[in-house]
């Protein structure tokens, strides 16, 4: 079975008049204010999902910081699992900062949706205020057993929309503050798990965390997928594509390039997810 842990859906409304839903969403406006951004919804998305080989796709909208908004969102996915429950697993989103948001969750999770994610932090990273705004869904998520997801991305390098002001630090220290949750830390985790390598404390603190690959071609070498195999572990990385912002087939062929032997693929392609959510 292979699964793709990470892809986006937004509802018709947003999809077709994009700009009206900018103001007060200057992370929405950032990433999707291009016309070259694309948007998916479900039944493009499933017919992707046909097209290139996947079974089971995980989906979820955007942290959005309007409440109402984050709720027309999460709505959508909600239906779109209930018309493709074979197909399709809903994750809940919104800006854990914004009150309600743990409410949010609960209705959510109540409603049939197997997880929380993907939250992110594109104004201030992963601070204090961004931990003390997550404690109390991740207080839901351990006690559902149900994980998380969590936008990460590497501290230096080239600039693209969407890139957080985040260290490593901020990373590691969410990892240890929330020592219970299951996480899963998009886009490799901004390259956190190369500390994996130290004799002392780290992989330790790593060992409830995941890995996803998600933007994988445009961040990393693909080199990449066989460092991360060594270094973590097999087990340990989760496909993720970010659809719509590319197809599962460019992974899967960086993957070959990289040397990575066939049963390798078919695990992180699928194995591993399955395992996480309990499928």
């Amino acid at each position: 079975m292979r699964i793709d842990i990470h892809t986006h859906l937004f509802p018709e409304a947003i999809r077709n008049n994009r700009n009206a839903w900018f103001a007060g969403e200057p992370a929405f406006k950032l990433l999707y204010d291009s016309p070259k951004s694309r948007m998916s919804g479900a039944e493009e998305l499933i017919q992707v999902m046909d097209e290139q080989g996947i079974d089971r796709s995980v989906v979820f909208g955007f942290p959005w910081i309007s409440l109402e908004t984050a709720r027309r969102n999460n709505d959508y996915i909600i239906k779109s699992v209930n018309r493709h429950s074979d197909r399709l697993i809903g994750f809940c989103c919104m800006d854990p900062g914004q009150p309600g948001a743990e409410n949010e969750v609960l209705r959510c999770l109540d409603q049939g949706l197997k997880g929380v994610g993907e939250l992110a932090f594109y104004q201030a990273g992963i601070d204090e205020t961004a931990l003390a705004a997550l404690k109390p869904i991740m207080d839901i998520c351990r006690n559902r057993d149900v994980p998380v997801m969590i936008h990460t991305n590497e501290p230096i390098g080239h600039i693209y929309p969407g890139k957080a002001p985040m260290t490593l630090e901020q990373i590691y220290r969410m990892v240890r503050r929330f020592p219970d949750n299951d996480l899963i830390l998009a886009h490799w985790g901004g390259g956190i798990l190369f500390y994996a390598l130290l004799k002392k404390e780290v992989r330790e603190t790593l060992k409830r965390v995941w890995f996803d690959t998600a933007a994988s071609p445009f961040l990393y070498n693909a080199a990449m997928y066989r460092e991360a195999v060594a270094i973590i572990g097999p087990d340990k990385i989760l496909f993720g594509s970010d659809y719509p912002l590319l197809k599962p087939a460019r992974y899967v062929a960086e993957m070959e390039n990289a040397g990575i032997d066939h049963t390798v693929i078919e695990q992180i392609m699928g194995g591993n997810s399955r395992k996480l959510l309990g499928i």
